[in-house]
């Protein structure tokens, strides 16, 4: 039920757009996404926050995923439409961080 409100948010929300033509994000993807517990994050090549992360996560052995929002259209459409700002945004599940420090990420990793 939980997911079903996360998914009704961001359509409502005008962060997904109707008119764009762009493919429409499938929400059975969206529900799916949100329930996962892995490390996911978005990201840039040039980004010095972004850089730290991935050398946190390599260091601590930290499985994530990355995810370019300049490189893949498909990552950066689903970027938009959870409202992303700034580089990085780092989900732990369903947890959420934007930016990133050592202590942060620790939070929501737990």
């Amino acid at each position: 039920m939980k997911y079903l409100f996360l998914i009704a948010l961001l359509l409502f929300s005008g962060s997904v757009r109707a008119d764009t033509a762009a493919e429409p994000l499938q929400l059975a993807a969206l529900a799916d996404y949100a329930k996962e517990e892995k490390v996911v994050m978005y990201a840039t090549s040039w980004c010095p926050y972004c850089q730290q992360a991935r050398n946190y996560f390599r260091q601590q052995g930290i499985a994530y995923t990355e995810y370019d929002i300049e490189r893949d259209m498909e990552a950066k459409r689903r970027y938009q439409a959870f409202g992303g700002r700034g580089i990085p945004v780092i989900f732990v599940g369903k947890r959420r961080m934007n930016g990133f420090s050592v202590s942060g990420f620790n939070k929501i990793y737990q």
